[in-house]
């Protein structure tokens, strides 16, 4: 089932057309991946998808049962997105600092209303990330980069998505904490969660991804399952440091 589908999306900022006519698709269970340089436009889908800017053009649907059909997503409020069933892991993390680590994850999950539900769901991002359950009572701007990753993660994860979208999960991480990072993004969607992840680290995310799209200055100039990509000639020279 496509859960996910743009179509021509354009995107400008004043006179400038950041995203020129790009269009993908999402399928239930899958994890795709945007990959491109910086400044290639990822980000910007991602907050197109999320409301957070307006497409100057183009459509974004989004189903997220079976049995009904696909939604638009052009002009839904951003805080609207939560109750379909989308959550936005934003790039910097976006953490609440002056709040426990607990009021952070709790906040996740401010719409639902299943008590039950949430303890289990705090149970289960705890055992994700155990860090975060020895530093629930920590104040989250005192943790380290990684750390707070984990919690920009684990807080979208409280509003139990069915599509969750990362915008640069590895972004100032150390390796082995990058990894650690994309091992959890693994787990997150063997448990049903379908993912859309935008990624600088291009060798990370195509080994995890399904599918992928190159996108380069506003326009996606390749497309295909990961393990193509990975051995494509000029993705190998632009992006994974080989030849």
């Amino acid at each position: 089932m496509q859960m996910l589908k743009v179509e021509n999306l354009n995107v400008h900022y004043g006179a400038i057309h950041a995203i020129k006519g790009v269009s993908f698709d999402v399928e239930k269970g899958e994890i795709v991946t945007l990959i491109g340089a910086n400044g290639a436009g990822k980000s910007t889908i991602l907050r197109a998808i999320s409301g957070l800017v307006k497409p100057s053009e183009g459509s974004i649907t989004y189903q997220r049962k079976e049995e009904g059909s696909p939604k638009s997503l052009i002009n839904v409020p951003a805080h609207k997105l939560v109750d379909l069933g989308i959550s936005h892991v934003p790039e910097g993390r976006r953490i609440f600092a002056n709040l426990t680590v607990s009021d952070n994850l709790e906040l996740g999950a401010y719409h639902r209303k299943d008590k039950a539900g949430i303890a289990e769901d705090l149970e289960w991002v705890f055992v994700l990330f155990p860090r975060l359950k020895e530093r629930h009572r920590q104040l989250a701007g005192t943790l380290s980069g990684g750390e707070q990753q984990m919690l920009a993660t684990a807080r979208g994860l409280m509003s139990r998505p069915d599509l969750l979208l990362m915008d640069e999960p590895s972004m100032g991480l150390a390796p082995i904490l990058v990894r650690e990072i994309f091992d959890t993004v693994s787990l997150i969607n063997k448990r049903g969660v379908t993912i859309l992840i935008v990624e600088q680290n291009a060798n990370m995310a195509l080994s995890l991804a399904n599918r992928a799209f190159v996108l380069e200055v506003g326009k996606i100039v390749l497309e295909g399952s990961a393990a193509e990509l990975s051995c494509d000639e000029k993705v190998r020279e632009a992006y994974l440091g080989g030849k």
